[in-house]
């Protein structure tokens, strides 16, 4: 059994924070680039400019990307032959997160009591999804959600007579409902089936993949594409203010379910699709 400190753990995931926010992906930048080629709309072309030139201003100050630092989500495949010691995985994540945001100067958005409101000064609890998975290592990513996307995102159990065609009429009904509130161009995790939770969990997932990444999954693949085509469709462009480019992408993650049921979450991300991972 391999042993892996506590302190290790959250060392890493204070790194991840800040580099999460301060350094946009490079298959999200490309998006942009190749938005930009796309694009008609002067204003949407003058938008994905300035969307461009943001990240590289925030990679070269070290400065956050977007003001909105988002709720920290960790995704940890845990290794079935790690044994974590000096501390609890949890804490130890905990720990990494309340210590990034105080160095990266990072802005805390968390508050106790969903109804309370008190903010809880550094930014935690983050929120855990952990996965065992044979091997001795652990692979963490760090990916902070701004709330504004956030809030555009739904689940919905569908009848398994709605079909593909239900799934697709969902998807574009969420991001059209959406508009311009998330921040386009987004990125468009959808999950479909599992449960309730697990689709929405897939959806979330979803949003890791690199941009231009398809599922594995031909017929998933396919899917991806022509929801892409119809996404950009709808017209409501970078910032929501028209154009062709309203989405760089959209992702599908699916799972087994039961007969009677077909559940699909939709999760939206705003073009500051940030997450960074480690292997430890």
């Amino acid at each position: 059994m391999r042993e892996v400190p506590a302190e290790k753990i959250t060392a890493e995931v204070a790194r991840l924070c800040i580099e999460a926010n301060y350094y946009l992906g490079e298959d999200v930048v490309e998006g942009f680039r190749r938005a930009l080629e796309q694009e008609e709309s002067p204003v949407g072309k003058a938008i994905l400019e300035r969307l461009i030139e943001n990240a590289e201003i925030a990679a070269k100050g070290e400065y956050p990307y977007c003001q909105d630092t988002g709720f920290a989500v960790v995704f940890v495949e845990l290794g079935q032959d790690v044994h974590v010691v000096g501390g609890s995985l949890t804490e130890a994540i905990h720990e990494g997160v309340r210590r990034g945001y105080a160095e990266g100067y990072l802005r805390k958005s968390i508050v106790k009591d969903p109804l309370r409101r008190v903010n809880t000064g550094d930014n935690t609890p983050a929120v855990i999804w952990t996965e065992v998975v044979p091997g001795d290592q652990i692979r963490i990513t760090v990916a902070p959600k701004g709330g504004g996307s956030e809030n555009m995102s739904e689940v919905r159990m569908l009848k398994p007579a709605d079909g593909l065609e239900g799934v697709k009429r969902f998807v574009l009904d969420r991001v059209s409902r959406s508009g311009g509130d998330p921040c386009p161009p987004i990125i468009v995790g959808v999950g479909i089936g599992g449960t309730f939770e697990k689709c929405a969990w897939l959806a979330k997932k979803a949003l890791l993949r690199d941009l231009g990444v398809r599922n594995p999954d031909p017929f998933y693949a396919q899917l991806e594409v022509e929801l892409l085509q119809e996404v950009n469709k709808l017209g409501i462009g970078p910032q929501g203010l028209g154009g062709r480019v309203t989405a760089l992408d959209v992702h599908v993650e699916a799972y087994p379910c039961h007969i009677a049921s077909l559940p699909v979450a939709v999760n939206i991300q705003c073009h500051a699709a940030r997450h960074k991972s480690a292997v430890i």
